[in-house]
């Protein structure tokens, strides 16, 4: 009787620890009790993963999601799936958006000053992780060009529809790896010469995210500077995930995710800080701040260089057309 009992209780210490450690793997969740109904929200990579799952939530808090993808298709099975999880189809429109080809970025956002007059929510969510060097349709190394130029160009051309907002948000999901990046030469960022694109070791990726931090910063900073207080810009770390962005990697990183899943968030655990920085009252007027399991984190100090910031925007616009 005695060892039955010690075998129950090592069970149940067992399973009391597997319970513990999976709610420390989920990370931060957003509670906040917070409705968006009448509200516009707009996100990238929509069709899988936190995309997903943050395309959803905002959703079912009532507001109108536009679903900006590359594949029309993708786009219509990710509403099938939507749907069937209580969304308002009503309430779910695809755009268009390559963010790998500035015209197609552009006819995006000429397409939603067509649907919108103001915009209440950007989430800057959808990128790319490439095994080997590539470029864009217009040029630059397309990690870089995807997940820093495209996304500064949509924000910038829908700046103006946020900005008519009562309290415009753009989120931009950003990465812990930026705390690993080297300082960003800005004159061989799309050099193919150094590329380097293992997991342990994705400098293009690392250098990208660093961008996304730094553009939360300067944006900011030129926000303020003319005036506007109303709109926030903040960057996030969604945590480690089992998501699409590794399915370029091949076999090894495949074999990585299922090796590692149990420690991995869920799509909607990593959903949790971009909801968070969209929607938490805690966050208002706040800006130019980097989140990870909802809360506040200091970012690496390359992120915090003034004058790099403001050469990376201002050599952004340049490569992207708009200087």
């Amino acid at each position: 009787m005695f060892h039955c009992s010690c075998t129950y209780l090592a069970i149940a210490a067992g399973a009391l620890g597997v319970y513990l450690m999976r709610k420390y793997f989920k990370g931060g969740q957003f509670t906040g009790n917070v409705s968006v109904r009448g509200k516009v929200a707009v996100v990238t990579g929509s069709n899988t993963g936190i995309g997903l799952e943050t395309v959803k939530e905002l959703n079912l808090r009532g507001a109108k999601v536009y679903m900006l993808c590359r594949s029309e298709q993708r786009a219509a099975d990710a509403k099938i799936e939507l749907v069937k999880g209580g969304c308002d189809a009503s309430r779910l429109i695809y755009v268009n958006c390559d963010l790998g080809s500035k015209e197609n970025v552009r006819k995006c956002a000429a397409k939603m000053s067509q649907l919108e007059t103001s915009i209440d929510i950007l989430v800057n969510n959808a990128g790319v992780w490439m095994p080997d060097y590539q470029t864009t349709a217009d040029g630059h190394e397309m990690t870089w060009g995807t997940n820093h130029l495209g996304h500064f160009l949509l924000t910038e051309l829908l700046l103006p529809l946020i900005e008519k907002a009562t309290e415009g948000r753009i989120v931009i999901v950003a990465s812990k790896l930026h705390y690993y990046s080297t300082a960003i030469d800005l004159d061989t960022i799309d050099a193919n010469d150094g590329f380097v694109a293992n997991m342990a070791e994705n400098m293009a990726y690392n250098k990208s995210k660093l961008a996304n931090v730094m553009y939360a910063r300067e944006l900011t900073r030129r926000l303020r500077s003319k005036g506007n207080n109303t709109v926030t810009v903040n960057s996030l770390h969604p945590g480690v995930i089992a998501t699409e962005i590794l399915r370029n990697m091949g076999a090894g990183a495949r074999i990585f995710q299922i090796v590692f899943a149990f420690f991995m968030k869920s799509w909607k655990d990593g959903a949790q800080t971009s909801l968070y920085c969209a929607l938490s009252s805690h966050l208002k007027g706040v800006s130019g701040k980097y989140y990870s399991d909802c809360t506040w984190m200091d970012e690496a100090v390359l992120a915090k260089d003034d004058l790099a910031c403001k050469q990376l925007y201002d050599y952004s616009l340049k490569a992207v057309g708009l200087a």
